[in-house]
């Protein structure tokens, strides 16, 4: 009962990161799609003005504007996922050195100290996002939008990345290998010589 409720958290947890990874690439889709329309636009511009010796003037209002938003939300949303799969650069020059037992004291010690980055930051985004909300703070666009919208995609993703880097954590405690360690770089794995905690 209790490795099954553990199989079953571990498949929801799975769920979480793979979705934010999903929704990560949906910002980058609808970047491309607002460049595109665009550039689109622009060209049917150019093509009138040539044709008719004047411009419409066709464009996407404050589609800078959203752009950033949609880069904001793709970069945080990606965080976790991109952890989970060990595409973070990780620099393993020094701890590759270390015997089993220090690798796993100091990879133990990384993932508690970005456990506390990470719910720093996003406390500190939580506070901004509210301070945002009572203020009616607005982006300075052709459209105004309220800025707490997408500020609420960078604390989503930073509370994603906090849930992964506990999930490591609480793994590395257990003895487990990192799941974003590469091939031939486990180094929380057991060692014949070295018994389980």
């Amino acid at each position: 009962m209790k490795s099954e409720n553990k199989s079953i958290l571990r498949r929801a947890l799975n769920r979480l990161y793979l979705s934010s990874g999903w929704l990560a690439a949906a910002s980058i889709a609808a970047i491309c799609l607002l460049v595109l329309c665009q550039v689109c636009l622009n060209a049917v511009d150019r093509l009138s003005g040539i044709i008719t010796g004047s411009a419409i003037g066709l464009t996407i209002p404050s589609y800078a504007d959203f752009t950033g938003f949609f880069l904001a939300a793709a970069s945080f949303l990606a965080l976790a996922h991109t952890l989970r799969q060990g595409g973070h650069i990780r620099v393993t020059l020094l701890i590759s050195h270390f015997n089993a037992r220090l690798q796993r004291i100091v990879e133990i010690w990384c993932l508690l100290l970005s456990s506390a980055v990470a719910l720093y930051f996003t406390w500190y985004t939580f506070l901004l996002i509210r301070e945002s909300y009572t203020y009616h703070d607005l982006s300075s666009g052709m459209i105004a939008v309220p800025i707490w919208i997408p500020q609420s995609t960078m604390l989503l993703g930073l509370v994603v990345l906090s849930i992964a880097l506990l999930d490591e954590f609480v793994c590395a405690l257990r003895g487990r290998p990192p799941s974003y360690a590469g091939a031939g770089e486990n180094l929380l794995a057991k060692t014949d010589d070295e018994p389980a905690p």
